[in-house]
């Protein structure tokens, strides 16, 4: 296997002006983002997305008839470490979820119509979508078992459940909801995908659920999670996705590379943080010398960053191995990749807290805030549990087990190893 660490000059100076226009646009709008008049700000976010589109770096992640370049997961990877610097710059590229995930569910089993209305808006920015799949009382884990139910009344389809943390539900033009239809498929073709319209009758957009990111949520805040229910909620034939039961194959087009551009971004959260611990520990003074000069300290840094380039490799490894090979061939690697920067990440932002004490610990550094909201990525798409369960299996699938003795027992080895003894002193011209 070899791989050119390289990229196309062409490229890099894609690379570049993402790294500038981030540092330049975005970055300095962090402390006021919260208080920004939503009004004005979607009119300058349209403006900064503008920009976007005009270099060509809109929608990346989509084919090229989709409106993206076909980049591969690798150049993708790179951009996402870029765009991590801020998560901000998510939505100024186009790569937000949820939205990335449905455009990506919606190009694969979409009609024409349907893309019509409902994909092609959401590419260019005109709607927001929300996909509703985990429940309050089903493990999020386990999408093969849910309890919400979609049942065909004439020309509608009549849905009945409850969601649960269901990200945007609450400021969503659509939400694209997961509901069994065929009980007798299960487990992996019982539930169907469709879209609900914001303010159709029946779907009650309970609340926004207050979280260790948000503890005080304003409901309608961008990047918060509703509980949804759906009580006798009707919505026509035509806004099923797809044919019905096809709902398991169809949400598995939000993962795969999606992992990836989250690992990449959390990398890029990192090395934020870890260049904030790297500034506080050359500036600070502690005990008659700089913090930098503490053996503590420099383990930090020096854990930090073998920790963040380790993750990086093996994340463009996977995004390398993926271009070649397809998603498929790489479905423990995605977990893998996806167990592993979840953890490294929130070590860089644990160690940059202790290091930067009271300060890193109050909001006046966004050490804090990024800290609370990263800590969901063990948790979300998928634990970090299963993907690690996945990945064993994998690996164990490898092995072939063995009667008696290990295959490497030293004692039952020894008649082997004294007969290639004997053979190698003759082929060595030796006489006994």
């Amino acid at each position: 296997m070899a791989w050119d660490f390289e990229t196309e000059p062409e490229f890099e100076e894609d690379l570049a002006w993402m790294r500038a226009f981030i540092e330049r646009e975005i970055i300095p709008l962090e402390p006021l983002f919260d208080e920004l008049p939503g009004e004005e700000w979607k009119i300058v976010k349209r403006h900064l997305q503008d920009q976007v589109k005009e270099r060509g770096l809109w929608g990346a992640f989509l084919d090229p008839n989709l409106g993206g370049k076909g980049f591969g997961q690798l150049h993708l990877a790179l951009m996402s470490e870029i765009i991590g610097r801020c998560m901000m710059s998510m939505t100024i590229f186009g790569v937000q979820a949820p939205d990335s995930g449905n455009m990506e569910l919606l190009a694969h089993g979409a009609n024409e119509a349907q893309k019509e209305r409902w994909l092609w808006p959401n590419l260019r920015g005109d709607i927001s979508s929300a996909f509703a799949l985990t429940e309050p009382f089903f493990a999020g884990a386990d999408p093969t078992v849910i309890g919400t139910t979609a049942t065909k009344d004439g020309e509608e389809w009549v849905i009945n459940g409850h969601k649960w943390f269901i990200t945007n539900a609450s400021v969503a033009d659509i939400v694209l909801v997961f509901a069994e239809t065929n009980p007798e498929g299960r487990p992996h073709r019982h539930a169907s995908v469709f879209v609900v319209p914001s303010g159709t009758p029946g779907m009650e957009i309970v609340r926004d659920i207050n979280t260790m990111a948000h503890p005080d949520t304003e409901y309608g805040r961008p990047g918060n999670h509703a509980e949804i229910v759906f009580h006798d909620c009707r919505v026509p034939a035509d806004h099923l996705i797809g044919q019905p039961g096809e709902g398991f194959v169809l949400a598995q087009q939000r993962l795969g590379g999606g992992r990836i551009h989250h690992a990449m971004r959390w990398l890029g959260q990192a090395q934020r943080s870890l260049d904030i611990l790297c500034e506080r520990a050359v500036s600070r003074t502690s005990h008659g010398k700089l913090l930098a000069q503490h053996q503590m300290v420099q383990d930090y840094v020096a854990l930090s960053h073998m920790e963040i380039q380790s993750a990086r490799l093996l994340t463009f490894q996977t995004a390398w191995k993926m271009d070649k090979y397809g998603a498929a061939a790489v479905r423990a690697d995605l977990g893998m990749v996806k167990a592993l920067v979840s953890k490294v990440v929130l070590a860089v932002l644990d160690r940059t807290i202790q290091v930067c004490g009271a300060l890193g610990y109050s909001s006046d550094l966004p050490v804090e805030s990024w800290y609370r909201t990263t800590r969901f990525g063990p948790i979300g798409d998928g634990p970090d549990e299963l993907h690690k369960a996945v990945l064993a299996r994998t690996i164990l699938k490898g092995y072939k087990p063995v009667e008696g003795w290990p295959t490497e027992h030293l004692p039952s080895r020894k008649p082997a190893a004294e007969a290639k003894w004997a053979e190698l002193r003759t082929q060595a011209g030796l006489t006994s």
